[in-house]
């Protein structure tokens, strides 16, 4: 299916890694001129190798300053995916004030500055774009030791319906993809474990992880004007694990 995304200008955060770089790789096939973003050069360097043409910023979202800095001057941009996030895995008693700091100021806090940036940009040119927040089905389901992520997420959701609420009548959409456990590099180390995969997997009536492009087509689609009339959703890419 053509997704007539060809020509547009779009900026990827978490581009270094995982689902952010496949994004980036996908989104570049398709003709769209992208900004990738990540707090590791090397990583940054060689996407730019892989795909020729890539606009690369180097900068750690968790930093406001740094990242206003970074991308003040990032210019015009049609589509968003605010990518980027961390897991820090603690069980409740042990959650530190660190590890809320930490991931509140990636997973939500970025994605507010982020989002403020592009949409200030569309509006000044009249222009409509669309916005996709990589959420997770943590945002709807308790998992032990994730007190904090699952907390980030379910914010995530919450900010998704209000920018869509917000930014809709400027032809802004937004919405967030919601995967399960995903085969990244990471997700493979993670999840390697058969007792501890098999926990997960019990509770997903498709039998499997979620691989990489799963998650970067549902991406693709709410990004492309085949979506044209989905804002402040939350698409779910679990393989059904939420309808269980």
């Amino acid at each position: 299916m053509e997704l007539g995304l060809a020509g547009r200008r779009a900026l990827v955060t978490g581009a270094g890694k995982g689902i952010g770089r496949s994004t980036v790789r996908a989104l570049h096939a398709a003709g769209v001129r992208v900004v990738a973003v990540s707090r590791t050069q090397g990583d940054l360097d060689s996407l730019v190798r892989e795909c020729p043409g890539v606009e690369p910023v180097c900068v750690d979202l968790g930093d406001w300053a740094a990242t206003e800095r970074a991308l003040a001057g990032v210019g015009p941009v049609d589509l968003l995916v605010n990518n980027a996030a961390m897991a820090l895995l603690q069980p409740f008693l042990e959650v530190t004030k660190e590890a809320c700091d930490t991931a509140f100021d990636v997973n939500l806090r970025a994605v507010v500055q982020v989002s403020q940036i592009v949409a200030r940009g569309l509006i000044a040119r009249g222009a409509p774009g669309s916005i996709v927040n990589v959420s997770s089905q943590a945002s709807q389901r308790a998992l032990a030791n994730h007190s904090v992520y699952c907390a980030t997420k379910g914010a995530l959701d919450m900010l998704t319906k209000v920018m869509a609420m917000e930014l809709g009548p400027h032809k802004i959409r937004v919405n967030t993809v919601n995967p399960t456990v995903v085969m990244t590099p990471m997700g493979k180390a993670n999840w390697s474990d058969p007792m501890k995969a098999k926990t997960m997997l019990d509770r997903i009536p498709l039998g499997r992880f979620a691989e990489e492009q799963d998650v970067v087509d549902a991406i693709l689609f709410l990004l492309s004007d085949r979506s044209s009339m989905t804002t402040g959703s939350a698409v779910p890419v679990d393989g059904g694990f939420l309808a269980t």
